[in-house]
């Protein structure tokens, strides 16, 4: 049994990231921000990236809540402003990955917009395992890397985003063997149907909001909430023999 085990047994918070320090790419709402406010409620130093100018430009939008949490403009897609951000940062405990983009009406199916989207979804996850590998090997520490479960069936009319969550996914587990020597966990939350910005095309329309709920098994969609509850899981010691993973969290979505 490791130390922090032994502190949990002994009646300690084996949940509990006390003066850990936290980044959320992406946390400025949705997903990333429902991960980020689990972190800081169990005592983690949590710092967001965004692309907005500041947080107080998120203040009307709903979904998003960055009170108590750091916030840093970085531009994902931009391997210079990766790496300039990362040098700013002295100590990480906790990597999180939960950047995000999509297009519709068919915008993927131009090279333009494919390759616009693999920038966010996937080489920008790259960018970032890269730039604060280092903090991760002298904390010990883990990455989690959002994808979806796009990455395990097809998705009509956005083949960038399904072949971006589905690299995701093989990146997870490279990384993780890579890394694993040097005590560094790389595992990844694959969310199913969550009602987000990114979503609201179909949550905002009652008819397809009904066709993917019959396709649900647990018939409601996902929340933030959700997914940072196995968020913390990963972190924590509770995982300390999980590498590599991948964890769907869909209600059951692809059991169909």
């Amino acid at each position: 049994m490791n130390s922090s085990m032994e502190t949990a047994a002994a009646g300690g918070d084996v949940l509990s990231f006390k003066d850990q320090h936290v980044l959320v790419v992406g946390g400025s709402s949705g997903i990333g921000n429902g991960i980020a406010r689990a972190f800081l409620e169990r005592g983690a130093r949590v710092t967001v990236w965004g692309t907005r100018a500041s947080a107080a430009d998120y203040a009307s939008e709903g979904g998003s809540d960055l009170s108590g949490l750091n916030y840093m403009q970085v531009d994902v897609s931009s391997d210079e402003a990766v790496s300039q951000a990362a040098a700013s940062v002295p100590a990480l405990d906790v990597l999180v990955l939960s950047q995000g983009a999509v297009l519709y009406r068919r915008g993927e199916y131009q090279m333009s917009g494919f390759r616009q989207v693999l920038d966010v979804n996937l080489s920008s996850l790259m960018a970032c395992c890269l730039a604060f590998q280092p903090h991760l090997k002298a904390s010990k520490g883990n990455a989690i890397i959002l994808s979806s479960t796009a990455a395990f069936h097809a998705t009509r009319g956005n083949p960038a985003y399904a072949a971006s969550k589905a690299g995701a996914v093989g990146l997870v587990r490279t990384l993780a063997d890579a890394w694993a020597g040097d005590g560094i966990r790389v595992n990844g939350i694959a969310p199913g149907f969550v009602a987000t910005k990114m979503t609201a095309v179909t949550t905002k329309d009652p008819q397809r909001l009904n066709a993917a709920l019959q396709r649900i098994p647990l018939g409601r969609l996902g929340t933030p909430q959700d997914m940072a509850g196995v968020a913390l899981f990963l972190a924590s010691p509770l995982a300390a023999y999980v590498i590599g993973q991948t964890i769907p969290v869909d209600g059951g979505l692809i059991l169909n």
